[in-house]
């Protein structure tokens, strides 16, 4: 059997760019673990022009007592001043980047003040988020929560 220069060349091809996909993907991990935490620091800021460069136009935000935002309710609902964060924790944030999806789980620990009456309440949660990539940015699309 006779092997030719082109009959190798694309094997060897194929190696060298199965090679490159796990580097490709920790980039884009690295990207999205970025933009988790400018999301936490912004949540714990209530900066409303920040979280909506964050979220996409489609954001399903769902609670931990089974309400469920669109984005411009989160946003206000966010930012609106009732409360404020005193702690904000994302904790063990596990990133999976499948395509232009990503699925990010974490522990949430956090303690606000409300502004009313300057009671604190603690929240302790377990979160799933699903960014999708939208042009060269990354997006929430969607966020779950589940009581610890």
């Amino acid at each position: 059997m006779k092997i030719d220069r082109r009959q190798l060349a694309l094997p060897v091809l194929a190696i060298g760019l199965l090679g490159m996909v796990p580097a490709f993907a920790a980039g884009e991990e690295d990207a999205v673990a970025k933009n988790l935490e400018a999301f936490r620091a912004a949540q714990f800021a209530a900066n409303a022009e920040i979280l909506a460069t964050l979220c996409a136009a489609e954001l399903s935000y769902s609670h931990s007592d089974a309400r469920v935002e669109d984005k411009a309710t989160f946003i206000a609902n966010a930012t609106n001043g009732k409360s404020k964060w005193l702690s904000l924790k994302y904790e063990d944030p596990k990133i999976r980047v499948v395509g232009d999806a990503a699925i990010v789980r974490f522990h949430w620990v956090g303690e606000s003040e409300a502004a009313a009456d300057g009671k604190k309440s603690s929240t302790n949660l377990h979160i799933l988020m699903n960014w999708q990539k939208q042009g060269a940015d990354w997006k929430l699309l969607s966020r779950a929560s589940t009581k610890l």
